[in-house]
C-alpha cells in the first residue's frame, strides 16, 4: 500500500469530486488501486465530501441560521400581509402560496445533517442493517 499521505490526499480529492482518472495521474497511482481505495475508505470519503459540500453551500448561501432567518423573516411579513387583506382579493391566494412556499424551505433548510459510519463501529444493540444512519 502506498504511504499513508498518499492514500489521505486520495480521500481529499475524491471527496472534492475528482475523477479516477485525474487523481490516478495527480498522484501517480494506478486506476485498480484507486477503486480499491474507493471501496475501502468509502465511509470517509462520504463523510468528507459532506463537510466539503456543506462549506461550499455556507460560502455560497450563506449559514442555514441565516438563510432559515431570511426565509422566516420574508414569512413573517406575508402572513402580516395576509392578516391585513380581504380573503376576496385576488392575490391572497398568491400569498398563501408564497407562505406555503416559505415553509418548505425553513423545512429543507432545518432537516438533519446526515452522516454515515461503518456498521462495525455501531454498538451491535443498535445495528439494524448493512448500512444504516446512526445517531449516538
Amino acid at each position: 500500500m502506498k504511504d499513508q499521505e498518499t492514500v489521505q490526499k486520495f480521500i481529499e480529492l475524491r471527496a472534492q469530486g475528482w475523477s479516477f482518472v485525474r487523481i490516478a495521474t495527480e498522484l501517480g497511482v494506478a486506476k485498480s488501486t484507486l477503486t480499491e481505495w474507493s471501496r475501502k475508505f468509502r465511509f470517509e470519503i462520504h463523510n468528507r465530501r459532506a463537510l466539503v459540500l456543506d462549506d461550499l453551500q455556507d460560502r455560497i448561501l450563506g449559514t442555514v441560521q441565516s438563510r432559515v432567518a431570511g426565509l422566516a423573516e420574508k414569512l413573517g411579513k406575508v402572513e402580516n400581509e395576509l392578516r391585513q387583506r380581504d380573503l376576496k382579493e385576488l392575490t391572497t391566494s398568491q400569498l398563501y402560496s408564497l407562505a406555503a412556499s416559505l415553509r418548505r424551505q425553513i423545512e429543507r433548510e432545518t432537516g438533519p445533517i446526515r452522516m454515515v459510519t461503518p456498521t462495525n463501529a455501531i454498538p451491535k444493540d443498535e445495528y439494524v442493517d448493512e448500512v444504516q444512519e446512526w445517531n449516538p
